[in-house]
This record gives structure tokens, sequence and C-alpha cells, in this order.
């Protein structure tokens, strides 16, 4: 998975989006860990050691902006940084002060989750190039190759197929899908089953992405565990039926 052995810490005080966040990190495979203020920020950052730290600027007692320094003195993480508050000072305060990133609320998910990615492969701490038989994917490069030979994919398809090689082996819904990939969980699933449609015909044979029925999509080499999955239509999940 595209995040592992990346930690990264959240200090958010709002429930909702805390809980959100991490769950969102964890998904995408970091090992996600959240605090509600900045208390023992010292004491997490000497202890859990993050790669990347999401921090919220209103926060109660120490505020973002006091936090990032904070980080600053004590570690190398990276740093992105919420806010409620759209104004050009805010985010020049907090880029000047060392952030890596800034993301105004209300925000997807999906933007978050990339941000952070991007910082980390910046910062070298994550991997840009995931293999899942013999596709190669690096969308930060914005280039697939399969067998050697490389595939053209539309903007949409390539953040779909990273998603899906980020999870491999692992079944993702449509709702999962739809809310990393478009921000909303509200649009039409066929948004989704065109993409995948899409995205199967260009990836050719041997099948790499399969669907598994009633549950969703996995994209996955091992032709023993395909089979089992490919007992249903490919674009709807619905039982048996034409690619």
């Amino acid at each position: 998975m595209i995040g592992v052995g990346a930690r990264v810490l959240v200090v958010e005080d709002a429930e909702t989006i805390r809980t959100a966040v991490v769950a969102g990190l964890r998904e995408a495979g970091y090992d996600a860990t959240a605090r509600v203020d900045g208390r023992d920020l010292e004491s997490e950052l000497a202890g859990y050691r993050p790669d990347l730290v999401v921090l919220d600027v209103m926060l109660p007692g120490r505020d973002g902006f006091t936090l990032l320094g904070v980080v600053r003195s004590h570690s190398d993480a990276g740093v992105v940084m919420l806010t409620a508050r759209d104004g050009v000072e805010d985010r020049l305060r907090g880029l000047h002060g060392g952030a890596d990133d800034y993301v105004v609320k209300p925000f997807a998910l999906a933007e978050l989750v990339a941000r952070v990615t991007a910082v980390l492969r910046r910062m070298g701490r994550t991997p840009s190039t995931i293999a899942v038989g013999d596709l190669v994917v690096d969308a930060a490069a914005g280039w697939v190759l399969r067998a050697g030979t490389p595939i053209d994919l539309t903007a949409t398809e390539l953040r779909l197929l990273d998603y899906l090689a980020a999870q491999r082996g692992r079944v993702v819904s449509k709702a999962q899908i739809l809310t990393r990939i478009w921000g909303y969980t509200d649009y039409d699933p066929n948004l989704v089953e065109v993409h995948i449609s899409a995205l199967r015909r260009k990836l050719g044979e041997p099948r790499l992405l399969h669907t598994v029925r009633g549950l969703g999509y996995v994209l996955r080499a091992e032709p023993e565990l395909a089979r089992r999955a490919d007992d249903t239509e490919p674009g709807t999940g619905l039982g048996p039926g034409p690619s």
C-alpha cells in the first residue's frame, strides 16, 4: 500500500473531521493517530516520531502556528496545515513558518490524502511506484507500464488506478472510490462503472482488475484469487455477464 511505513499525526479538535481524516489516511495505508490538541506535542514527536503532522490552526490552548514552531524545533516531520480561514495572510504565515502545504476547510478527504502523499513523496518517505504483477504505476511521475509497455490514461483513470494499486489485494467499494476519486458519495455509481470498464480495457490481458460480487473491485495478479472474483459482471457486480 502507498503509505506503508509512513506515520501521520493528526492534531484536530473537531471530532468529525479528526475521525474522518484518520480513517482516510489509514485506508490509504498510513499509520495514523490523532490528538485533540497540542498539549503533549513534544512528547508525541519524541515517542511516535511522525513522518508528517496534519495540524489544525484553530486549536484550544496553543494554536497551530505555535505548534508549527514546536514541530520545526523538535522534528523533521512534514506539516500540512488545516484552517477554516482562507485569508492569504494566514496561508503565508503558515508557509513562511515552515509548513509544507495548506488545506482550507471545507475540503475533500481525497484532496487532503493526496496532499499528504505528495509531501511525503517529496520528502522521500513513501515510494512513488507501485507494482502489481507486471503492472507498474507511478502517479507522481504520471506514467503506467504494463509488461514494459506504456499505457495512456486520462488524469481520472490514473488517479483511480493509483488508488486501486495502493489498495492492491483489497476489495474497495463504489462508495469508497467515489469518495476518494471524486470527493463525494452522492454521484451516480455508474460513474465508477464507466471508468472501471475503460481502465480494464486499457490494462489488457491477463486481467488484473476484477469485480467481487456485491462488494466492489480489486486489483490483483494472483490467478487463483482472480478466478474467484470474476464470476460476476465486471461493470456492476450484480451477476454474470460480459466484460
